[in-house]
Parts: structure tokens; sequence; C-alpha cells
């Protein structure tokens, strides 16, 4: 089954320095853009982190200090990767959880001024997970039949994960083949930002998720407590999330006047 879109959707994938999104760097980013008319490019990059890869993670990936030292560093590639992606919905295997969080943080530490506002985001490993519960290789095999060849290879992973979506699509009559859709079902809790630092109540106002306001309207503790907000921000929270709790704050302040 082919994909109903009416954006281009941007498959990706991220080989990194490690998984914590505030503080590693990506050394492999593999997109496969696919168009409405069924058209479909597709670029892999391999980028200098600036930064050591421990062993134990190029034990996983196959990429090493001396594979990237001559390599562009992300923000010398962060045009071309933007350009690819700001008119396209996003998608990948976790990457909800993990993928669009680095990358938000990738470009927003190259000044590009990233956001999710009029993008969805389809998140294949957590229908998977609702539906099958296993691996991306087992998902792979499951849904297509087939062995996956270079696993843990940003090009073989991003391009896995595009076959997994269409023939889950295929498997499942109750998924229906439009990205909104796709992005609510894969979705696991609404956030306000990537990382799951501020979440939205039942009533979608913006919620801490976490420290000793968790459950605590965001509103309510900066108004409360407003060296909260300063801590954050010079705390090591992501980049992303800095910017949605000062684009919250702002918004309090704007309803004053």
């Amino acid at each position: 089954m082919e994909l109903k879109l009416k954006n281009p959707i941007c498959f990706f994938d991220l080989e990194t320095t490690g998984i914590e999104v505030a503080k590693d760097r990506i050394v492999e980013i593999a997109i496969l853009k696919v168009y409405p008319n069924g058209n479909k490019e597709s670029k892999t990059w391999l980028v200098n982190p600036e930064m050591p890869i421990p062993a134990h993670v190029s034990e996983i990936h196959g990429i090493t200090d001396d594979m990237v030292i001559n390599e562009p560093t992300f923000k010398e590639l962060s045009k071309d990767i933007y350009n690819m992606i700001k008119d396209s919905d996003l998608a990948g295997y976790n990457s909800d959880r993990f993928d669009i969080p680095l990358l938000a943080e990738e470009l927003l530490r190259a000044e590009i001024d990233f956001d999710m506002k009029n993008k969805v985001s389809v998140d294949v490993q957590t229908i998977f997970h609702k539906m099958e519960k296993r691996t991306l290789s087992a998902a792979y095999k499951f849904y297509c039949g087939k062995e996956l060849e270079g696993a843990h290879g940003a090009e073989a992973d991003t391009n896995a994960t595009y076959e997994v979506l269409k023939s889950q699509l295929d498997r499942y009559d109750e998924l229906e083949n439009d990205m909104k859709k796709l992005s609510e079902f894969s979705t696991r809790k609404k956030t306000a930002d990537f990382a799951g630092f501020i979440i939205f109540d039942k009533d979608d106002d913006e919620i801490f998720s976490f420290g000793k306001h968790k459950g605590k309207k965001v509103e309510k503790v900066l108004d409360d407590e407003p060296g909260y907000f300063g801590w954050i921000l010079n705390a090591n929270f992501p980049l992303y999330t800095k910017k949605v709790l000062t684009a919250i704050k702002l918004r309090k302040l704007n309803t004053k006047f």
C-alpha cells in the first residue's frame, strides 16, 4: 500500500554519540523524502560530532572517530538538512522519543528555529509496539518477510522503516492511510516539548512531568516561583524544552497587558 500524503513526509534515522538528547551529537543522518505524487529522494550524511564517539557506541553503529574527523559538522550541514525537511511531516522508528528531539537540539544549536507546529510525526515503532511489540529487525522480518541487512546503519534503518509502515497499512485495516491519523495513533502522550518534560493535562494546559512541581500547571509555577524559570534555563535541559518554557512565560506576560 502506498502512502496517501497531503504533504511530503521525511523518514529519517540518526546514528549518534549516545542517547542523551541534551548532550549527545549526530554522527550520521539519513533522510528518505517521499512526495505526494510518489516520487522519492534520499540523502545520507556522515557528520563530525565535534566530540569523541565512545567505543561501545561505535561497536553498535560501526562509525568511528577516524571515519568522521574530516566530515562536515552538523552546523555546516544544517541548512541543507533543514531545507530537505522544512515542508514535510516526519516519520521514523522511535523518532518521537529520540530522533526528533535530538534533531531539534542540533538545529537549534545551529541557530535554525525548528519546531513542529505545522507538521505531524509518525512513529513507526509505536505502531509496531501497539500491534506486535518487537524490534526494527523483527518488524522488518515480520511485515516485509526479509532480513534487515545492515541494521544500525542509518540508511538501512531508514529504508526499512519506510517499508514497514507501508506493510503495516496493508496488514491492519483499522489503520487509516492518513498522516495526521497515523501521527495521533503513534503518539504515546501529548507533550509540549519533544523530551516530555512539559506535557498536557486533561484540560489541555501545560504541566510539568518531573521534579518537585510534577503535575502542576506551568503557568502557576512560573507565577508562584519565578526563580524556577531561571533554574531550568541554566540547567542541562534540552534547548527545545527551554524554548517551549520561554514561550509559555512570554504568553503569560502578554496576557497581562
